[in-house]
């Protein structure tokens, strides 16, 4: 089954100096409003293939929210990342009879600035090496808005490739064999990641390469996502996003990025993972 990437999750702890930091390395930042619970508010940015960035700040204590442990942590950066179904409850229920306990679909809404209430469903994974899927009932376009908002200066047209930090390639792969069908463990290839004691196997998404990384079989391999993974679990590691021309590859700031890891790439870099 074909899923493309919807958006990446960022937590922040104060969204309006985030806004500031993502529009001072280039990025066109657009307000989001307040989620439906009233436990968080957004900004989105936007990008020309259609994904975006979405960060989050809570403006409440809520130790029920799939997301609070970064909050009560105060650990800014990437929490989660959700793919874009037709239908939730297909996806959901391919999944299930395949073994894979997603459950679903969930409402969920926002509040635009503006006025306008958003819905949509979301189905969420058993374990967090997995995305959740993220439907839209309102028109997609009121969500992820077109136009001049998806222009950055930076020159950032969309995601190249996700990195998903994983405790067990064999395990992942199965659970994500469950959830995009068994074509997609047949386009698995092996990553080369020269010197850094790490296994890494790339899928297909549409348009984007989703990379999963676990340490070596040596307990001295990949000590740092070692640590990572003892710190807080699997999950979003970093983020490459393309962009036209032959610029060579550049770092963002992570104190911009709030502790997330991007790198920009060339588009012509970005079609091999």
């Amino acid at each position: 089954m074909s899923l493309a990437l919807d958006h990446v999750v960022i937590h922040v702890i104060d969204l309006e100096a985030a806004i500031a930091d993502y529009t001072a390395v280039g990025f066109t930042v657009q307000r989001g409003g307040t989620h439906a619970d009233g436990a968080t508010h957004n900004a989105l940015v936007g990008f020309a293939d259609g994904s975006y960035l979405e960060l989050i700040a809570f403006l409440r204590p809520s130790p029920a929210h799939r997301w609070a442990a970064a909050a009560e942590q105060g650990r800014e950066g990437f929490i989660d990342f959700a793919l874009l179904p037709v239908s939730v409850a297909a996806v959901v229920h391919a999944a299930r009879s395949r073994g894979l306990a997603y459950q679903g679909p969930i409402d969920g809404g926002r509040l635009r600035p503006d006025g306008e209430r958003l819905q949509w469903q979301i189905g969420t994974p058993p374990t967090p090496d997995l995305p959740f899927l993220c439907g839209d009932i309102s028109p997609r376009s009121m969500r992820v808005r077109e136009g001049d908002v998806r222009v950055h200066a930076n020159g950032v047209k969309g995601v190249a490739s996700i990195t998903v930090a994983v405790a067990n390639i064999d395990a992942s792969l199965t659970r994500y064999g469950a959830l995009l069908g068994p074509a997609a463990l047949q386009s698995a290839h092996p990553v080369a990641m020269p010197g850094l004691g790490l296994r890494s196997v790339s899928l297909p998404l549409a348009a984007v390469t989703l990379v999963l990384a676990a340490p070596g079989p040596d307990s001295h391999d990949g000590h740092e996502l070692r640590a990572v993974l003892a710190q807080r679990g699997e999950g979003v590691l970093g983020l490459a996003l393309h962009r036209q021309g032959g610029a060579p590859a550049v770092a963002l700031p992570r104190d911009r990025t709030h502790n997330a890891a991007f790198e920009i790439v060339p588009a012509e870099a970005a079609s091999t993972p």
